[in-house]
């Protein structure tokens, strides 16, 4: 599959033969489409599940039976804009899908970053495969580079559920890497708040950008979240890169969608992942529409005597 399509296809041979009536839709979540902008930043991210039911080249437009997006509307199956048509040839009726539904604040409503989890083509073939993480799957043993210059491994991390995201400090985008790292903020303070769950916990912010992002660069922009600088200020929250040889493994392993762009930005996808204690993914939240709140919750569950 091209990077540049910006379509991340997934398969699951016969994992997953589910086929959705024709009368369902579901949501989706939000990314960029046509140009990078600061507008784009306000887009509305929705993940979304269904089939593929028909294309239509002359208008870029792709019909999805979906199942319901709650909080935005109840299954259907309606006809929806590609937010890049290049990537129209690569979507077959029949394809089992999950994407990203983006809604502008003028109303516009997109589709992107398709992942196909049941194939309908038998012959076709992607180059990249991408795996959406999914409870009990264990966790490679990634190394990285954090914020100090210090190689870490995700196995250091055993014994303590990690939360980790991905970021890259030259984001332009408010509702995208900064949206996210916000958040961990907030989760931050809140785990600071519980001595015991606070030592059962890390915070990981990984960035896929190793070319500018140094660990200099990355102590800068994680110090202006965490509120300080000093020895300690990362004890808890780190903020990494891989090499560029290793950013391919870890971005494929955890579904996130990346393409360099032509202005120097990146077109991505979010990922964020809470890893148990073991190692094993506890709960993936794709897209932006989760909150601090929601992973606390998560988190409170692995540890209910903390």
């Amino acid at each position: 599959m091209k990077e540049a399509m910006k379509l991340r296809l997934c398969f699951f041979g016969m994992l997953l033969p589910l086929l959705l009536p024709t009368a369902l839709v579901t949501g989706c979540r939000a990314r960029q489409a046509q140009t990078t902008s600061d507008d784009d930043g306000q887009y509305k991210v929705y993940p979304l599940r269904g089939k593929i039911v028909s294309t239509d080249p002359a208008t870029g437009e792709v019909t999805i039976a979906h199942e319901a997006i709650p909080g935005y509307m109840e299954a259907m199956t309606m006809p929806y804009k590609l937010r890049d048509v290049r990537i129209i040839g690569d979507l077959h009726p029949g394809d089992m899908v999950t994407a990203d539904l983006m809604i502008s604040p003028q109303g516009d409503v997109y589709v992107d970053h398709f992942v196909v989890i049941g194939q309908a083509k038998p012959d076709y073939k992607p180059a990249v495969e991408f795996h959406v993480p999914t409870a009990g799957d264990a966790v490679p043993d990634f190394r990285l580079t954090n914020e100090n210059g210090r190689s870490i491994d995700l196995r250091e991390f055993r014994g303590k559920a990690v939360l980790l995201t991905f970021i890259y400090t030259r984001c332009p985008l408010p509702n995208f890497c900064p949206r996210v790292t916000r958040n961990f903020a907030v989760l931050e303070k809140s785990l600071a708040q519980d001595k015991k769950l606070y030592g059962k916990t890390h915070l990981l912010c990984v960035s896929f950008d190793p070319e500018h992002d140094t660990p200099a660069r990355l102590r800068s922009y994680g110090a202006e979240y965490i509120g300080s600088d000093d020895a300690h200020a990362f004890d808890h929250w780190d903020f990494a890169v891989p090499t560029t040889k290793n950013l391919t493994a870890l971005s494929h392993y955890f579904d996130v969608g990346i393409t360099d762009e032509t202005d120097g930005t990146i077109t991505h996808t979010l990922s964020t992942t809470l890893i148990g204690p073991d190692g094993k993914v506890v709960k993936f939240y794709p897209g932006n529409d989760w909150t601090a709140q929601e992973l606390l919750t998560d988190v409170q569950r692995l540890y209910p005597g903390a």
